[in-house]
């Protein structure tokens, strides 16, 4: 099974996946950003970092077919934390996994723009940053065009997410 854990950047996904996969064995996280840096360091200089890397579209088809060989070949449960908000991106990944037999979990962690915010800064970002300039869309997506299991997580711990997501696996 994947676990695919959605939500705006700074929400904590990859909080709740460090702690899902502390509880759950065998478990492993998978981070798709590391594709995007991988093509960033393979790109020339006129290619990089050109906006986010989800807009390139091998990195969907990297981390769609890297996600079905970890499935296909591996026993225990791989953990995303990966934030996917447009919808044709959100089809071309998580949607082509489902749509080739994988059983995917999709959570959305659903947070304030103010918890949001709080979280970058205590991890060294800004609050008018990157990540936080992008607060909006994402929640904008999470409201219309992709919705899966929404967990409002403002006001709960880590652990407390992460025990949500595995009892409803349960």
């Amino acid at each position: 099974m994947i676990i695919w854990i959605n939500g705006a950047f700074g929400s904590g996904k990859s909080s709740v996946a460090e702690a899902i996969s502390r509880e759950l064995k065998p478990s492993f996280i998978y981070d798709p950003e590391q594709v995007g840096y991988f093509l960033w360091d393979c790109f020339p200089d006129e290619l990089k970092r050109k906006g986010d890397f989800q807009h390139i579209k091998i990195w969907r088809e990297f981390n769609c077919k890297i996600l079905k060989h970890i499935y296909d070949n591996y026993s225990g449960t791989i953990i995303v934390p990966m934030t996917i908000y447009i919808k044709q991106y959100y089809d071309e990944v998580i949607g082509k996994l489902i749509s080739d037999g994988v059983n995917v979990k999709h959570f959305i962690l659903m947070v304030t723009k103010q918890t949001v915010i709080d979280r970058l800064v205590r991890r060294g970002d800004t609050s008018d940053g990157w990540a936080a300039q992008r607060y909006d869309v994402c929640s904008n997506a999470f409201e219309t065009t992709i919705s899966r299991e929404k967990l409002v997580a403002d006001e709960k711990t880590v652990d407390e997410v992460a025990a949500d997501i595995l009892d409803t696996l349960s």
